[in-house]
């Protein structure tokens, strides 16, 4: 059985879709049968694999709220073996209004994933940037969540709020989820404030939070207009290379043997 990682946090800008598109790639080129969801509604993981949101007709959308079979809307990664990918699209915005009155509108996602679960070694789910239904169906669905958090001044703002949300769901609808890990992003080794983050967030949260961190890189930023993950656009920077240790410790903490 493949695990499901959702990539959550409210805030925007922390390197969620970064880290779910990188992370998921390097799980691939470690040759993992790797599932990208796309389940943000600005459909940045989408193009980020080099897909045209506004070509995509069929989306994780239908799969929520039409019940359309997953396994037909599943594309194959043009430019990296074992990476697949279900698109987002624009309409996802709308899906809360019109599953306000659907029973376990909560497990949507869960239901439609779980076909899945059995042909990918890793799911990783890009959640949006809020606290809604969406994000709420991706944590029911998931085994694990990653938390991303950027080096920055408000690095913990917010983050109780999100660690409240994943209390409750834990409690009412997945008491199964866990936590995978904190990712400490965008981390500028000449500042004292982003040591200082560091610190502050290893003090909290201790044996949560991941060794590898995320360095602030040009190349992780320009990947996504070309269309492919840094791994392809540069594999020797250092954004590629902090994912590429980044899956290996998620594989080593699942117990999964690492490929030759």
């Amino acid at each position: 059985m493949g695990k499901i990682i959702a990539v959550a946090n409210q805030k925007g800008g922390v390197g969620k879709t970064t880290t779910a598109i990188n992370l998921a790639a390097s799980l691939a080129a470690l040759e993992y049968k790797t599932l990208l969801v796309d389940a943000d509604p600005q459909a940045n993981a989408t193009s980020g694999l080099g897909f045209d949101p506004a070509s995509i007709t069929t989306s994780i959308y239908e799969c929520m709220v039409e019940d359309v079979t997953i396994q037909d809307i599943v594309l194959t990664s043009p430019n990296i073996e074992f990476l697949d990918l279900i698109p987002s699209h624009i309409d996802l915005v709308g899906a809360e209004v019109e599953m306000i009155n659907v029973p376990n509108r909560e497990e949507k996602m869960r239901e439609a994933l779980a076909p899945l679960k059995e042909v990918y070694d890793f799911i990783i789910i890009d959640c949006s940037p809020s606290l809604g239904l969406i994000t709420v169906n991706s944590l029911t669905a998931a085994d694990s969540v990653i938390i991303p958090v950027q080096c920055e001044y408000f690095a913990l703002e917010g983050l109780g709020k999100l660690l409240n949300t994943i209390k409750i769901i834990q409690s009412r609808l997945n008491t199964e989820l866990a936590i995978e890990g904190i990712l400490l992003t965008m981390y500028d080794v000449r500042l004292r404030l982003s040591n200082q983050v560091v610190e502050e967030v290893k003090t909290h949260f201790q044996q949560m939070v991941f060794d590898t961190i995320i360095p602030r890189n040009v190349k992780l930023s320009e990947s996504p207009s070309f269309g492919i993950p840094a791994l392809l656009h540069d594999a020797e920077s250092k954004g590629a290379m902090s994912y590429l240790n980044l899956a290996r410790e998620i594989a080593v903490k699942n117990s999964v043997a690492l490929a030759k």
